[in-house]
C-alpha cells in the first residue's frame, strides 16, 4: 500500500490514495500505521476517496482506531494532497469568503484553487493558495458551530453549553462545549503550560457529561485577537495541533467575552488564523499543510 505522511502544524496523518488502492479494515490500519515505534508514526489515519458529492471523500481515523466526522488539520492536509498528487483539478475559485480572506490574509499567492471536500460533517469548501505550483496555505470554511448542547454531545440543559462549572481532581474549572462536527470543551486558564494535560485530559476525555468522548482544549488569553491553546484529542491525546478545535477556540471566545470573532491561536505546532464571520455563521480557518514523505506500507 503506497502512502504519505503529512502534518499541518505537527498534527500529522498518514494518507492514502483510495481512488487508486482498496483499503480494508481501515480501523486495523489506523492503529498500526500510527504506532510510533512500530508502524509510521502518526496521529491517525486519513483516506482520500472518490465522491459522488464533491471533488474527494474523506475519511479520518484517530490513533485508536475510531472514527471522527471531521478534521481541521488533516483536511487541509487532505486537500494539497487530492491536488499535487493529481486526484482532483479542483475549479477556479468563487468570490466566497474564503477564498477572499485567504488572498488578503497570505501575501504571495501566484493562484488561488477552489476545492470541494466531502466529510462526516458534510461538503466543505477550501482555498487552496499557491505558489511555485506548490500548496503552502489553505484556507477551510468550516461550516456553522453546533451549540445545542444535545447535539455537540454534552449532557447539561440549556441552548448552550457557555460557562458550565465542572470540578476535575479538586480543579475547579469553568467549560464551554462547541461542536465543529466532533465535540471540544474549552477551559480557561492563566497559563496554560502549567496545565497537566497528560492528567486532566483523559478525565475530561472521558468524562460522564460527554456521551461520545470530548476534544479538550485549555486556553490563554493574552489580548481579544490573540490567544495560546493546548489540546488533548479524543483517541489520539496530546497533539501539536488541532484544526477544528482551533474553530471550537474562536466561537467558544465569543460566546464567552473572552475573545473577538476572529483571533490568532498559537497551538504548539504553530499558528492558525481563525474567524467567526457573523455574516453566514461559518467559521474559517487558514493555515500550512505540509507534505514529509512517502513510502510503501506492507499489506
Amino acid at each position: 500500500m503506497r502512502f504519505t505522511k503529512m502534518h499541518g502544524l505537527g498534527n500529522d496523518y498518514v494518507y492514502v490514495d483510495g481512488f487508486s488502492q482498496t483499503i480494508g479494515q481501515p480501523e486495523k490500519l489506523a492503529m498500526d500505521v500510527s504506532n510510533r515505534h512500530f508502524g509510521i508514526g502518526s496521529d491517525g489515519l486519513i483516506l482520500a476517496l472518490p465522491s459522488d458529492k464533491a471533488d474527494v471523500r474523506m475519511r479520518m481515523f484517530n490513533a485508536d482506531g475510531s472514527e471522527s466526522q471531521m478534521c481541521g488539520n488533516g483536511i487541509r492536509c487532505l486537500a494539497k494532497f487530492a491536488y499535487e498528487h493529481g486526484l482532483t483539478a479542483g475549479s477556479a475559485p468563487s468570490g466566497n469568503f474564503c477564498n477572499r480572506i485567504l488572498r488578503d490574509l497570505v501575501p504571495g499567492l501566484e493562484e488561488i484553487v477552489e476545492l470541494r471536500v466531502e466529510t462526516g460533517r458534510g461538503v466543505l469548501t477550501l482555498g487552496l493558495g499557491i505558489i511555485n505550483r506548490r500548496v503552502e496555505q489553505v484556507a477551510v470554511d468550516m461550516g456553522e458551530p453546533i451549540l445545542l448542547p444535545a447535539q455537540i454531545p454534552v449532557k447539561v440543559t440549556g441552548q448552550q453549553a457557555v460557562g458550565i462549572p465542572l470540578t476535575v481532581e479538586n480543579q475547579h474549572l469553568l467549560m464551554t462545549c462547541v461542536s465543529m462536527g466532533n465535540p471540544h470543551a474549552v477551559f480557561y486558564c492563566p497559563d496554560v503550560s502549567a496545565i497537566n494535560l497528560d492528567l486532566l485530559g483523559p478525565l475530561l476525555e472521558n468524562h460522564s457529561l460527554f456521551p461520545e468522548r470530548v476534544n479538550v482544549h485549555f486556553v490563554q488569553r493574552i489580548s481579544g485577537s490573540e490567544v495560546i491553546m493546548r489540546t488533548w484529542e479524543r483517541g489520539s491525546g496530546i497533539t501539536l495541533a488541532c484544526g477544528t478545535g482551533a474553530a471550537a477556540v474562536c466561537v467558544a471566545g465569543v460566546l464567552a467575552s473572552k475573545t473577538d470573532p476572529a483571533i490568532l491561536a498559537h497551538l504548539p505546532g504553530g499558528d492558525l488564523r481563525l474567524q467567526w464571520n457573523q455574516q453566514d455563521n461559518h467559521v474559517y480557518m487558514i493555515g500550512p499543510a505540509v507534505e514529509v514523505f512517502s513510502g510503501d506500507w506492507p499489506d
